[in-house]
């Protein structure tokens, strides 16, 4: 298809297009003669996943390049290759918390990785995330919800196994971690709404009068 197929296909305009593929997010199409060039269904897949990044997780362009060289990176294994992607797209957070309260929760967090017998990476920007935030909820006193963290990670482990079993069906490598990413982007978003949703019927019924 030429450039302005794709346009079609895909909803993104042909200035917006051209400047993925100077930017370098976009692979170049194949030259059909000197000014004319063809793109496939690689293209539209990648396009998708461009605007999922920028538009849903308003990731900046710059980032969005270091994810996706590191779905593009085939030298090396499939997890370490989501896992960089994963990196790419987990923002640094640092919630106020005292010294105190970091300390427990560093330790309430390392057990219950250790316990689950998660294998996770002591640099994983989400593991200091989920620090940081334990150590916000113990600071503004809230230890009641403290201690349903292992509640909270064996639900997300259930469901993040349906995820991961869901698109291994995929049928390449590359549509596998692209799905992998996307599914990470817009879980965020369905999780929050689902959780929303279920905290507003649950006050309706309970306090409603």
């Amino acid at each position: 298809m030429r450039i302005g197929e794709l346009s079609r296909a895909t909803g993104v305009p042909v200035p917006t297009i051209k400047y993925y593929l100077r930017e370098g997010l976009l692979p170049q199409g194949e030259l059909s003669s000197p000014n004319q060039a063809s793109y496939g269904e690689p293209h539209v897949r990648r396009l998708r996943l461009i605007r999922a990044l920028v538009e849903l997780a308003q990731v900046p362009v710059a980032q969005v390049k270091d994810i996706l060289e590191s779905l593009d990176s085939d030298d090396v294994p499939l997890h370490d290759q989501i896992g960089r992607a994963h990196r790419a797209l987990t923002p640094t957070r640092k919630p106020a918390a005292t010294d105190e309260a970091r300390a427990a929760a560093t330790a309430q967090v390392t057990d219950l990785i250790a316990r689950r017998g998660w294998s996770v990476e002591p640099e994983a920007p989400a593991l200091a995330t989920l620090i940081e935030t334990v150590a916000a909820l113990r600071t503004l006193g809230q230890d009641n919800l403290v201690t349903f963290l292992d509640a909270y990670a064996e639900a997300v482990e259930r469901f993040t196994e349906l995820e991961i079993d869901a698109v291994s069906t995929n049928p390449t490598r590359d549509q596998l971690a692209e799905s992998v990413v996307i599914g990470t982007i817009l879980g965020e978003t369905l999780i929050s709404s689902l959780r929303l949703l279920a905290q507003e019927s649950i006050s309706a019924h309970r306090w409603k009068t």
